[in-house]
């Protein structure tokens, strides 16, 4: 038996999946960063998607979105899947409307930062539906939005472990900055859209959504067929976070993030310390 505090108290349990969420939610909760894997690594998706469900009730706050991430060969063909998910927390969830905007990353832990379009979903998908297709994930959509997704986790190496350990934490989410709508979404060809991401003024990466499988809509159409497989809360109102467009971009405090979406729209965040009360996004 093993002992470990969660919301200021005791819990006794066995090792496995309960424990390890128990202490992935504890180091976040206290910004603490780990030094190793907090129990048995998850060697399949199954496995990690159950760390990940428990974890989501011990830190018993609203999903308010979804992170979606590529999962690359050779892992993609040995795990039967080339995208993953991750919980946004809606106490997480930034809406930007000045340059004051911080968005908190676990010091000594994963610090990332990310330009993606932000799709919401207005209609909830039939939760006993695992195939879509496109033209019925766009119809799932109520609007479309640049933005920034913060990975962050308390475990410096996570990325490096591969994508079954990013998913039993949280996807390796820490927050998403939600930027101004893209006009006429509808209509528009987001894979026309060229992206830019900045760190204190110096240009990082700089690509297109036409390099992402099926592009932010089949994001969307993945994590629908995913929430009926799995039983994830998806529900209207939930932002999801369709992927990296210029890749993962470490970032440290006091760093300058701004991301350009085309040559009118833009977004922007100053990188802090999450000082161990849960704040992932303050002004």
């Amino acid at each position: 038996m093993t002992r470990d505090t969660l919301s200021g108290g005791t819990v006794t349990f066995q090792d496995g999946p309960h424990a390890t969420a128990a202490r992935f939610v504890a180091a976040r909760r206290d910004a603490r960063p780990l030094a190793d894997y907090p129990g048995v690594q998850p060697q399949s998706l199954e496995d990690a998607y159950e760390i990940q469900r428990i974890a989501i009730d011990l830190r018993g706050d609203t999903v308010g979105g979804w992170k979606v991430g590529r999962i690359h060969a050779p892992a993609s063909d040995r795990l039967g899947a080339e995208r993953l998910a991750g919980p946004i927390f809606t106490d997480s969830i930034i809406t930007h409307d000045d340059d004051a905007v911080t968005m908190a990353v676990i010091d000594g832990g994963f610090a990332a930062a990310e330009a993606e379009f932000l799709l919401r979903i207005g209609t909830r998908p039939d939760p006993a539906r695992t195939d879509w297709t496109i033209a019925e994930a766009r119809a799932l959509v109520d609007r479309v939005a640049i933005g920034i997704e913060i990975a962050s986790s308390p475990l410096p190496t996570i990325n490096d472990l591969g994508p079954a350990v990013t998913v039993s934490d949280f996807g390796n989410n820490n927050g998403l900055l939600v930027g101004a709508e893209v006009p006429g979404w509808q209509d528009a060809d987001l894979d026309a859209i060229p992206v830019m991401l900045s760190i204190n003024g110096v240009e990082v990466g700089c690509a297109t959504t036409a390099t992402m499988l099926d592009g932010p809509w089949g994001a969307v159409r993945f994590i629908a067929a995913l929430a009926a497989r799995r039983g994830l809360p998806l529900e209207p109102g939930q932002w999801i976070s369709t992927g990296a467009v210029t890749g993962v971009h470490p970032v440290a405090t006091g760093d300058r993030v701004e991301a350009h979406f085309g040559t009118r729209l833009s977004v922007g965040c100053t990188i802090a310390a999450q000082n161990g009360t849960h704040h992932p996004g303050e002004r």
